[in-house]
């Protein structure tokens, strides 16, 4: 069963915990039933590939690692800050997410 998630593809986000905390970086994929996410540049793990047609040489690559969505904060795109996510209507009945920054009272 898929769970509803306050990160999206393509959000800025910081990471609370780990060994990358407090750095911040461009979701590039969620997995809503494992409840992780890929962010670009962050949770750089080494992976070994063989030689292939493709690649003759092998070698060794870097990739990003998953990182769990209770470890990630949205970074408000307005103020750069970041905050918890809610949900209002906006104009057209249509629910919107919105970054609860300290600053903001919305």
């Amino acid at each position: 069963m898929q769970k509803k998630t306050h990160i999206k593809k393509g959000d800025m986000v910081k990471v609370l915990a780990g060994e990358d905390r407090s750095k911040q970086g461009r979701v590039l994929e969620v997995d809503r039933e494992r409840m992780i996410a890929i962010v670009e540049g962050l949770n750089i793990n080494k992976k070994h590939s063989k030689p292939t047609t493709a690649n003759p040489q092998g070698g060794i690559v870097d990739q990003e690692g998953p990182i769990h969505i209770s470890n990630l904060m949205l970074i408000d795109a307005k103020s750069g800050e970041p905050g918890r996510v809610g949900r209002r209507l906006d104009k057209e009945g249509k629910l919107e997410r919105y970054v609860k920054t300290k600053k903001s009272k919305a």
